[in-house]
């Protein structure tokens, strides 16, 4: 059971950059997503989720408007968009799988690495 993170990078202000986080070992459908962050000195932040089956989603206000999750069934795999990217998502984001649909990280099992994301001119 794996779960992989990728597509962080360095951005401009105002820039997009997708998230994916693919799983190996375990269907993701079966799953509530969320896609968390941390940056530097500070505290993990959930960002967003999407629940198993229907696929409702949630955002936390810092991002909502800006971010969108989505699911790629027959890629088993879970998307996090990011427009108009700000300075302060700069941190490292981390995707995780639970049978929870929570924003809060301690209900989820299991945890991808984590790819990092840089907002700086």
């Amino acid at each position: 059971v794996q779960l992989q993170a990728s597509g962080g990078g360095l951005v401009q202000p105002g820039g997009s950059l997708r998230l994916s986080c693919a799983a190996s070992g375990f269907t993701l459908d079966y799953y509530a997503i969320g896609w968390f962050r941390q940056a530097p000195g500070k505290e993990r932040e959930g960002v967003s989720y999407i629940t198993s089956s229907i696929g409702n989603t949630y955002y936390a206000d810092s991002v909502k408007g800006r971010f969108t999750i989505s699911r790629d069934s027959p890629k088993n795999t879970v998307y996090l968009q990011m427009n108009s990217l700000k300075p302060e998502d700069t941190a490292v984001y981390y995707c995780a799988a639970g049978t929870i649909a929570t924003i809060s990280g301690d209900e989820y099992n299991y945890w991808g690495q984590g790819t990092l994301v840089t907002v700086s001119s």
